[in-house]
């Protein structure tokens, strides 16, 4: 026998090696992978939450003038409503994580698993709209509660001309562009490397149930 005859036979050990993998084979790994990522993804929700929660508590509790102007920021409706409606979502969305995690980790069938990959996409893809929704919303309000509690700030803008209230004007919206881009690059970060190992196993899911 040849060189080559010996390289051929040798090339169709290795053929037949990586074309032993069945659907029943690469499922269970596919499986296993999704409920990794969705617990990751579950963790990290949790830390997040544990993070906003820190923000805005120790200030309130290390500084009595932060303090002041929170109790009287709560007086106002809209930021009481927007502040209870941010934690609410920030809960839900744990939960709903929670849930997608349980699920892909319980489910033994294909198209559940990519049920509940679908579900968990769409809970993270309207998370995130929603937080950068409320950076349009939250500046705006930030800066009309500073009018009315801070007199200062309020004298000022009350001797504003014309030039100047569109300089604050500008600034008011770059302020809410930098805002926005620098959440959806941390959410891009945080949340679009997992997400997009999650659309692979999904489309592997896809092609084992053609």
């Amino acid at each position: 026998m040849d060189e080559l005859d010996l390289l051929k036979k040798d090339w169709k050990k290795t053929e037949t090696k990586f074309q032993s993998y069945s659907d029943s084979d690469i499922y269970p790994m596919l499986h296993k992978k999704s409920s990794s990522i969705v617990k990751t993804l579950f963790y990290i929700s949790l830390a997040e939450l544990g993070f906003w929660i820190i923000i805005n508590l120790l200030p309130y509790f290390l500084s009595s003038t932060y303090q002041d102007r929170m109790n009287e920021s709560y007086h106002n409706p809209l930021f009481l409503g927007l502040s209870i409606l941010s934690f609410v979502v920030i809960l839900v969305f744990v939960f709903l994580l929670f849930k997608s995690q349980k699920s892909i980790s319980s489910t033994d069938s294909a198209k559940k698993l990519m049920e509940s990959i679908l579900r968990t996409r769409k809970i993270i893809k309207y998370y995130v709209m929603f937080n950068l929704i409320m950076i349009f919303i939250s500046i705006p309000i930030a800066f009309y509660s500073e009018y009315n509690q801070n007199m200062t700030f309020h004298d000022q803008v009350d001797g504003f001309n014309s030039n100047q209230m569109l300089l604050l004007y500008g600034f008011t919206i770059l302020l809410i562009g930098v805002f926005f881009l620098v959440f959806w690059l941390f959410y891009k970060l945080l949340y679009g490397i997992l997400l997009k190992r999650l659309n692979r196993n999904y489309k592997e899911l896809k092609k084992l149930e053609v």
